[in-house]
């Protein structure tokens, strides 16, 4: 039921949709529908949730633990884009339906986004910490009374860019994964690969360089 309700969701529009199309692409009597559900609001919320969630999981479990930091981003980015491309009805759901159609809605898939950018942070700050070269430079040598890198006191992610800034890099990234995929989502000749590479050589190439010390500046 959940899957006829995610594609005639995604074809019709929240509000164009009624139980009546839903009940009859699901093959079921429209009580049956209400039996489960008490309304389409509540039916549309459940929707939400197992896209979000199916996503979710899609991105954590592409993931490779321990590997290469770049390989690691790569993966998970690679899981986003092919998980968007084999469900193009939930994404619709979350993208183009969910967060035009205001609260409870929106919340639903901030919530989402709220993950990813937590795990992708994490990722980052996993990187800097491989590096162990602060973003100004390389590491002094620590004394034994200074405080860790790590240490959530001294308002820095391992490896020296602070934590706001590892932060803001996770939604930036997070951002532009949601914005190519609106764009990339059936787009001829375009797999999920190509979006992986496109967004890895825009993003990559500034993240390897604040590990290895080199910030851009207006004034260069």
């Amino acid at each position: 039921m959940l899957d006829a309700a995610v594609r005639t969701f995604a074809e019709r529009g929240y509000r164009a949709a009624s139980m009546d199309d839903i009940a009859e692409a699901a093959g079921v009597s429209k009580p049956l529908v209400y039996l489960y559900l008490n309304s389409k609001e509540d039916l549309f919320t459940a929707c939400i949730r197992r896209e979000s969630d199916a996503l979710e999981a899609a991105v954590r479990a592409a993931v490779e633990p321990g590997a290469a930091p770049e390989r690691q981003l790569w993966k998970g980015l690679h899981g986003f884009f092919s998980h968007v491309a084999d469900h193009p009805y939930g994404w619709a759901v979350l993208h183009r339906q969910a967060r035009t159609h205001g609260e409870p809605f929106a919340a639903e898939v901030q919530l989402l986004r709220d993950k990813l950018v937590d795990l992708v942070t994490g990722l980052i700050a996993d990187a800097f910490s491989r590096a162990a070269v602060p973003a100004a430079g390389p590491a002094p040598d620590p004394g034994p009374d200074s405080a860790s890198a790590a240490d959530p006191a001294s308002g820095s992610a391992p490896g020296g860019l602070p934590e706001e800034e590892v932060a803001a890099l996770a939604h930036a990234l997070v951002g532009a994964a949601e914005s190519l995929a609106i764009r990339e989502n059936g787009r001829p000749g375009r797999s999920a690969e190509d979006a992986t590479s496109t967004l890895m050589n825009f993003a990559w190439a500034g993240l390897d360089g604040l590990m290895n010390g080199r910030r851009w500046s207006p004034d260069r």
